[in-house]
C-alpha cells in the first residue's frame, strides 16, 4: 500500500489527499464457433494473451470491450456474459490493473491490429500453456464455466 500523499487545495490551499488507484481494463473472451480468439502480443509483456485494454475516461466498460475486441481483432463482438473481475495486484507488473472480462461472439476471420501482432483461433483443448498476465488463470475458469462448473463469486 502506498503512503497517503497531498498536496494544497488551488483554491483554498487546505491540504487535499492524492489518491493511487487501479487501472480499469476489460478483456474479451471471444468465442467463433468452438475456438477462441487469443492475440499475440506486439508490446511488452509480449505473449498470447486474451485481446483487452483500458477503459477510456467516461467510457462504460461493456463498450471499451466491443471497442478493444474491434481495435485489436477487427470483430464487431456481441457479449455473452461478464465472466469475473481480475484485481490480484500483481497480475500486470506494470501497474495495478482490475480486469472485467466479458465472454463475447464473433463470426468472421480475425484480423491483427492496433497492440496485436499476430490473432490465432484455439480451442479450448489446444490453449498456450504459458499467456501474459493473469490469462491462463482466466481461461482456466472460461473453460470451467463453458463446462458449468465456475463460481465467479468463490475466491482463488
Amino acid at each position: 500500500m502506498s503512503e497517503k500523499q497531498t498536496q494544497p487545495c488551488p483554491h483554498c490551499q487546505k491540504p487535499i489527499t492524492l489518491y493511487q488507484n487501479p487501472v480499469p481494463t476489460v478483456d474479451i473472451i471471444i468465442e467463433i464457433d468452438d475456438q477462441v480468439v487469443l492475440i499475440e502480443r506486439k508490446n511488452l509483456p509480449y505473449g498470447w494473451a486474451i485481446p483487452g485494454g483500458f477503459v477510456d475516461y467516461g467510457e462504460r466498460v461493456e463498450t471499451a470491450a466491443v471497442r478493444e475486441a474491434l481495435e485489436e481483432t477487427s470483430l464487431q463482438v456481441e457479449l455473452v456474459t461478464l465472466l469475473g473481475v481480475y484485481s490480484d495486484p500483481a497480475r500486470d507488473a506494470r501497474q495495478h490493473t482490475i480486469s472485467t472480462v466479458y465472454v463475447a461472439r464473433a463470426q468472421g476471420t480475425p484480423v491483427a491490429a492496433d497492440d496485436a501482432k499476430t490473432v490465432r483461433l484455439f480451442s479450448i483443448d489446444t490453449l498456450p500453456e504459458v499467456l501474459a498476465f493473469d490469462h491462463r488463470q482466466i481461461l482456466d475458469d472460461y473453460v470451467r464455466w463453458r463446462l458449468g462448473k465456475y463460481d465467479s463469486t468463490a475466491t482463488t
